[in-house]
């Protein structure tokens, strides 16, 4: 019944784009009306994909924030198995009747079967198909030809896994050759791969509990973890930058956030988002009036003040060459220095001609 299926299973290893055509396929040789799969950080669900009603149901779910309390993984660390079960018959009763199952129920699903993976990297691979109520129980042959499909499902998750990891080594590496310190973190904040530069700035970006990376600004700290949260949480989330003033004999720095942008349906990829660090060069060109404002959230009028200050005027030449009154000026002025976190006009002109390199 599933026999190509295995081909296919691993041709989405390496192009995640076919991962829902996957599902389908397996999803209506199995009777099932719809499946998913959802990678698991311990209880805590970090990614998913799904089709039909399992995707209506997964956002209910989610939404609902019912695996905050889920013992379905709980139950399987301490019931562990290697294939697929029928949901009902594996878990304790209380168990397969919970909020999720009651969730499914309202969505005319009944009968799930599936399989718990756990990867090298210490995720957990939950793959499930959804039945129907009205078509009945799952015909008890389709659990025998699912589990001679798992080693595939298996061996397709950890290459993806791997595939992700060689990604993030190679993106950090090609930064090294632009003389830039960069690291690449895991949807857990975890630090996966990190080229040698990162060990000339250690004493800016500094290494966290969990293998978790931070800044020692505890002010610049706050919005790295704001930054990084928000880059894991949404994959189409806006790149951020983040001023380090000079310090202690360290060179002021842009700490520069970027969401790794890749397919919704690349689940197995750990890799969420790019950190890297530039190092202020005053000898640097001034950067666009574009880059400025999204860099520093600046308005428009605070853009161009700052931009003539870039080029080394004084305040008041700014004020004359922009058309504003001093006083307006200084208030721009305040509000510059707040957003880039500087406090001097001359740490203000390097910060910002250190933004060009990226």
């Amino acid at each position: 019944m599933l026999n190509d299926v295995a081909d296919d299973v691993y041709e989405a290893a390496f192009d995640p784009e076919r991962w829902p055509r996957v599902i389908d396929k397996i999803s209506l040789r199995s009777g099932a009306e719809s499946g998913g799969m959802m990678v698991f950080d311990r209880i805590r669900p970090i990614k998913s994909l799904a089709t039909g009603r399992s995707a209506e149901l997964w956002a209910k779910v989610s939404e609902a924030g019912y695996w905050k309390a889920d013992r379905r993984i709980p139950f399987f660390f301490a019931n562990p198995l290697s294939g697929f079960v029928v949901a009902d018959e594996y878990f304790s009763p209380d168990i397969a009747q919970d909020e999720t199952a009651m969730v499914g129920r309202t969505l005319g699903l009944d009968q799930q079967v599936g399989t718990i993976i756990p990867m090298p990297t210490g995720e957990l691979v939950v793959f499930i198909l959804n039945r129907l109520r009205e078509d009945g129980r799952f015909d008890p042959s389709v659990i025998g030809t699912l589990n001679r499909l798992h080693p595939h499902f298996a061996r397709s998750a950890y290459l993806a896994a791997r595939l992700g990891m060689e990604r993030a080594h190679s993106a950090v590496s090609a930064l090294q050759a632009l003389g830039v310190p960069a690291a690449v973190l895991s949807g857990k904040g975890r630090v996966m791969a990190n080229n040698a530069l990162i060990q000339d700035v250690s004493e800016t970006l500094v290494p966290l509990a969990f293998g978790g990376l931070g800044l020692a600004r505890p002010a610049a700290n706050k919005l790295l973890q704001e930054a990084l949260a928000a880059a894991q949480g949404d994959p189409e989330a806006a790149a951020r930058s983040i001023p380090v003033p000079a310090e202690a004999g360290r060179p002021a720095m842009i700490v520069h956030v970027v969401p790794l942008q890749r397919s919704a349906s690349d689940i197995f990829s750990g890799a969420t988002t790019l950190v890297a660090a530039v190092t202020v060069n005053a000898s640097r060109l001034v950067p666009s009036l574009q880059v400025l404002m999204s860099l520093f959230d600046l308005t428009p009028a605070e853009m161009k003040l700052a931009a003539v200050l870039a080029q080394g005027l004084s305040l008041q030449e700014a004020a004359l060459q922009s058309g504003i009154q001093m006083t307006t000026a200084r208030t721009h002025l305040d509000r510059i220095f707040r957003k880039t976190g500087t406090s001097r006009q001359g740490q203000l002109v390097a910060l910002l001609k250190g933004t060009q390199l990226l």
